[in-house]
């Protein structure tokens, strides 16, 4: 098959995720992207720029393509008005990585509910829908379902019942090699190691994660300490604090240089940490799960899809199940392999392959 696709944000996830699909389909893929930033006008313009590029281009006005592939970013019940004749008839299919309804807002920042709009004619206009997770598609829906009911003098009948029954579960696949050319760089012999490897945002919750390693730290229990993740201009103040109050036990503090840095980094941790109030996947845990960490994650949000109960915690009792993790230690190898295989690429590639083809 040859696949059109429309990526109006190429970077972070939305640019691994490609990768992963170019390398592990056998199907030939024609890239269309847009740089990652500037989200919001990407999602009210990027269908009819795309679109007059389909139209004017001489490359795509020659060549067939079997289906059309796009991430939710995209506007395409717009892009379905604007497509070039030749490009009408294929199938368009597209990809939630996140959703506008439950996507986390700057705490200054009011939600504009058009995106989540955009969001719900772009599901109704593709013939074919993944979301990464159980999660998505739930708070996706409960969004559609809540922002409906306060709609005046119309109906959408059935709206929902439509999406339920074009719309499948596909983790996006993890490329592990990396992370797995470095479980031999572990050192041995000192204490527990934490990771955190999340955005240095309020919604990954860094005020319950730093101020509980405070209290361990007073109580004398011993740790080491990897902050990772990107961080911005604008970041919670617990973060600087944390650097100071800590500076003792840091091991690692900031965003890693390289991809291969990342993953020698990981494979330092044995235990790794999420207190996120927000989480459409989770690839960050479950990438250090497979460096060996043992994974310590609330019990919310879409890791209930991903880890067992054994390492969810209720936020009431995160000191004592820190404590216990660091206590158990870090995974063997073979249960951190076992824990991650079904999330790996190879895992994955058929299912992916029968949505494609649907």
């Amino acid at each position: 098959m040859n696949i059109l696709v429309l990526e109006p944000y190429y970077g972070g996830s939305h640019k691994a995720f490609l990768a992963g699909l170019i390398q592990h389909l056998p199907y030939a893929f024609d890239l269309l992207i847009l740089p990652a930033h500037s989200w919001k006008w990407r999602m009210r313009l990027a269908a009819p720029h795309f679109a007059g590029v389909l139209a004017t281009d001489p490359r795509y006005k020659a060549k067939a393509f079997d289906r059309i592939l796009c991430s939710s970013l995209l506007d395409v019940a717009a892009l379905r008005g604007l497509l070039p004749p030749h490009l009408c008839g294929i199938p368009i299919l597209t990809y939630f990585h996140e959703n506008q309804f439950a996507y986390p807002m700057q705490i200054s920042e009011a939600r504009d509910v058009h995106f989540g709009l955009t969001n719900l004619t772009t599901a109704l206009a593709s013939d074919s829908l993944a979301f990464n997770s159980q999660y998505n598609l739930d708070s996706f829906l409960t969004g559609c379902q809540e922002l409906l009911a306060k709609m005046p003098d119309m109906s959408l009948s059935g709206y929902e019942e439509a999406i339920r029954a074009k719309a499948i579960i596909l983790h996006p696949g993890l490329d592990f090699s990396g992370i797995d050319s470095c479980l031999a760089e572990r050192q041995a012999g000192r204490p527990p190691v934490l990771v955190w490897n999340h955005r240095w945002e309020h919604d990954k919750n860094p005020e319950l994660f730093f101020p509980t390693l405070y209290g361990l730290a007073e109580q004398g229990v011993p740790f080491g300490l990897i902050v990772l993740g990107e961080s911005f201009r604008n970041q919670p103040p617990v973060f600087a604090q944390a650097r100071e109050r800590l500076a003792e036990r840091i091991v690692h503090f900031g965003y890693a240089e390289d991809r291969q840095a990342y993953c020698r980094l990981l494979c330092q941790g044995d235990v790794v940490v999420s207190t996120a109030n927000h989480e459409f996947y989770g690839m960050a845990v479950l990438e250090a799960a497979r460096a060996g960490c043992r994974p310590l994650v609330p019990d919310r949000l879409s890791y209930r899809e991903l880890f067992a109960p054994e390492f969810r915690y209720e936020d009431a009792d995160f000191a004592q199940r820190l404590l216990a993790a660091m206590e158990a230690g870090r995974l063997a190898a073979d249960e951190a392999e076992a824990l991650t295989r079904r999330f790996a690429w190879p895992t994955l590639a058929e299912s992916y392959q029968r949505w494609l083809v649907f």
